[in-house]
């Protein structure tokens, strides 16, 4: 299996546009040891031609053209990517889906929620069907039985539910439903080998906990390193549980849950611009070193 990062960054990238934050005005200025990233999205094959793409971020383009294998250009149109799979309906992981109309129509896999607030909310899939149809609608399973992805070969996919948030425009924002964040392992049918992949977490159920212990790599919810970042950096006084995110310092933070966890590689991404663990040379990073845990940036490849 060949899992490449397109984009490790949170809603809004690093540096964010018009944030002058600690982290961000240092990555600009290069007063801090770290890299620029865009906004989270990653692409999985497994025979490294015909791929998977996971979420469809705002800056999709440049992700594009930063990987050339996405556009292998066999033909006077094409494209590597056989499907795209919605992990949630965020803003941040779904508008860059308008950028690829040309493209029309698209195999996409989602659950019903994100189905729901996608075609209603922020009405993306109506929008699309001026293209082509926009889309091909495909139902992801939540019952813990796996699927596959036509002309994707040697890979199978099991989603399952995880706590997050819906999107702020969402109807049921407060109101959660199954279904409106996900994970999803993927699990190489040859090697055997597994990915658990959910850039948005909340509290973990037993569920998800096993199926990430059970798992070869994870690339799991990096956002926030305390609960209190936004107050803590003057941005807000949003927490991260607020936002549908478990932080990785303190009680139960993912540090805690991902301690024990002795098989799988670890890796963290869908970080925010505040997080102090973008700065390779912070003590928060040598904290996540020390625990055996990665931070995931664009361009990233990792074989399984």
């Amino acid at each position: 299996m060949f899992v490449h990062v397109l984009g490790a960054a949170a809603g809004g990238g690093f540096p964010q546009w018009n944030c002058n934050c600690q982290m961000c005005h240092g990555v600009r200025s290069g007063s801090i040891n770290a890299k620029a990233r865009t906004q989270s999205s990653i692409a999985v094959s497994g025979d490294g031609i015909n791929w998977v793409l996971f979420n469809t971020s705002p800056d999709i383009l440049a992700q594009l053209a930063a990987f050339p294998k996405l556009q292998p250009a066999r033909s006077l149109r094409d494209t590597a990517i056989k499907a795209i799979v919605f992990m949630d309906s965020q803003i941040d992981h779904t508008t860059g889906l308008l950028m690829l109309r040309e493209g029309c129509p698209h195999e996409i896999y989602c659950s019903d929620m994100v189905f729901e607030d996608l075609s209603t909310g922020f009405p993306l899939f109506e929008m699309l069907k001026h293209w082509n149809g926009g889309i091909n609608r495909h139902p992801i399973p939540l019952d813990n039985s796996a699927f596959t992805i036509p002309g994707i070969d040697g890979l199978a996919f099991t989603a399952i539910p995880v706590q997050g948030k819906a999107p702020p425009y969402s109807p049921h924002r407060n109101n959660p439903h199954v279904g409106d964040n996900i994970g999803i392992q993927v699990h190489d049918t040859q090697s055997g080998k597994s990915l658990f992949y959910a850039p948005g977490l909340g509290d973990l159920t037993d569920d998800t906990r096993a199926l990430m212990a059970a798992s070869d790599c994870l690339l799991v919810d990096g956002t926030f390193w305390r609960e209190d970042e936004m107050e803590t950096v003057g941005l807000g006084e949003k927490k991260a549980a607020d936002m549908g995110h478990l932080p990785q310092s303190g009680s139960n933070g993912m540090i805690e849950v991902l301690r024990p966890m002795d098989k799988p590689r670890k890796v963290l991404i869908h970080i925010n611009n505040t997080n102090p663990i973008l700065d390779e040379d912070s003590e928060q990073r040598k904290i996540l070193k020390e625990e055996g845990i990665e931070v995931a940036f664009d361009g990233m490849d990792i074989t399984l």
